[in-house]
């Protein structure tokens, strides 16, 4: 397993003036997945892009959930809650095949549609089924998870789907509902003390805890104890990318496309926040239960003002761009030279770039592209695109000129690619991973349990997780 790096040392930041947007995104939900749970709090409003939602409530005096109505495409929900800043009153739930809704979180909801009376006075019969709403949310929402009900007691460890020098991450299940799983990341404080880590902590928290994108796998709530701060993320059960390429050797062009194509989505989106993310390789790829990839551990990934750039040197040696060698400062440029140097390692096993040690590495990659060589089965408009990715100038590489992201999608590598069934996850994905249940780690490597129990750390600077 290659280890990425973090060198602070040459950590700096060209401040510059950020500009206001307005945040709303289409989601997809897979039947059966609670877009709205009662009595969280209420962050998103949701437009019904396609498919049909089944809206239930738990009944004061009757622990059942009753289903009230069905919605389909064209309605709205969440409204009440955003106006009024209080919990959700009822569930709504992606009925089959899956829904795509429209989200606009809080500040764009009141931007656009917030001081429109009717919504305000929307009736929807709580009173009438006895159905109070709670108590007022703080008002600072973005502090207040989806899952403001799970307590770290709640969670029963199963197995664990990753280890590194951090802590490890395990796949734990909800002990009230045994359909509910996650991903929990268990971040050693001991260690991110001593390696002066704790910003880029929160900075991954706050990253992670803003994304909604069907291609970033979700952060949900965080943790924390004497010993560990916790993340308690989407579990993606169908294992890494890496994992399935190692026992393969390398993919078709099929596959590979498809998984750029997932990258590609992701990127685009995160870059649209600008966020750059600046740790691309088939290990932070993972697939989740449709088999379709989602991007994972957003520890070196920063927000970025609009034309600003940064000098931290990090990344994995075989995926970082000459800029960030030469250390001239970097942006988002440095994720579409990863595309370049993922595309390689997708097709022929290995990265185009690669030594016994990172400085070896280092110099491989400053002789640039040009200088490899690449497998005869690599057709050549693959090898067109991998080049045009990876060129030494920033502003020469695809994707970062006039055209954005979109001279990517254009690229003949991707000619008649469906782009729009990607998105709309219709598009069959080329490996469908086997999962038996919400806790079956099959598809993950085996770990011996961790009987290393690390010292306590009082300092007290992970105070807001």
């Amino acid at each position: 397993m290659r280890e990425a790096f973090h060198m602070y040392f040459m950590y700096a930041i060209v401040p510059c003036a950020r500009s206001t947007s307005l945040s709303q995104t289409f989601d997809f939900y897979a039947p059966g997945t609670y877009v709205i749970r009662q009595g969280t709090s209420g962050d998103s409003f949701y437009i019904l892009r396609s498919g049909k939602v089944r809206v239930t409530q738990r009944i004061p005096g009757n622990g059942e959930e009753e289903e009230i109505r069905v919605l389909d495409k064209g309605s709205y929900f969440g409204e009440q809650a955003l106006l009024k800043e209080e919990c959700r009153t009822a569930n709504v739930i992606a009925m089959a095949p899956g829904v795509e809704c429209l989200t606009l979180d809080r500040e764009s909801f009141i931007q656009l549609i917030g001081d429109l009376s009717e919504l305000r006075e929307k009736d929807y019969g709580d009173e009438s089924r006895g159905v109070t709403r709670p108590a007022t949310v703080p008002h600072n929402v973005d502090a207040v998870a989806e899952y403001a009900y799970i307590r770290l007691d709640d969670l029963d460890v199963i197995a664990t789907l990753g280890v590194g020098g951090f802590g490890r991450v395990e796949l734990v299940q909800y002990a009230h509902e045994k359909t509910m799983s996650f991903a929990l990341k268990c971040l050693k404080k001991q260690h991110i003390v001593e390696t002066q880590q704790q910003e880029h902590i929160y900075s991954e928290k706050r990253i992670m805890m803003s994304v909604r994108n069907p291609f970033v796998a979700r952060l949900y709530k965080t943790f924390r104890d004497n010993k560990y701060v916790y993340m308690m993320m989407e579990a993606c059960l169908g294992g890494e990318v890496w994992t399935i390429l190692r026992d393969r050797g390398w993919f078709d062009d099929m596959t590979a496309r498809f998984y750029t194509a997932c990258v590609v989505e992701a990127l685009e989106y995160l870059h649209g926040k600008n966020i750059i993310y600046r740790d691309l390789k088939p290990e932070n790829l993972l697939l989740d239960a449709t088999g379709y990839a989602k991007l994972v551990d957003f520890g070196f990934s920063k927000k970025l003002g609009i034309s600003s750039k940064t000098w931290t040197f990090c990344g994995t040696p075989e995926y970082v761009a000459p800029e960030i060698i030469l250390n001239k400062g970097h942006d988002k440029a440095v994720d579409y030279w990863s595309i370049g140097i993922l595309m390689y390692e997708l097709l022929t096993g290995t990265p185009p770039f690669t030594a016994s040690d990172p400085m070896k590495t280092y110099n491989i990659i400053l002789k640039g592209i040009d200088m490899i060589d690449f497998p005869q089965h690599v057709t050549r408009n693959a090898i067109s695109l991998i080049k045009r990715l990876c060129r030494e100038a920033p502003a020469e590489r695809l994707g970062y000129q006039r055209n954005g992201i979109q001279d990517i999608k254009k690229h003949k590598w991707f000619l008649g690619f469906d782009w729009d069934g990607l998105k709309a996850r219709s598009l069959q994905p080329p490996i469908i991973p086997k999962i038996r249940g919400p806790t079956d780690a099959g598809n993950f490597d085996s770990y011996p349990r961790d009987v290393e129990v690390p010292s306590d750390e009082l300092s007290g600077w992970d105070l807001d997780f």
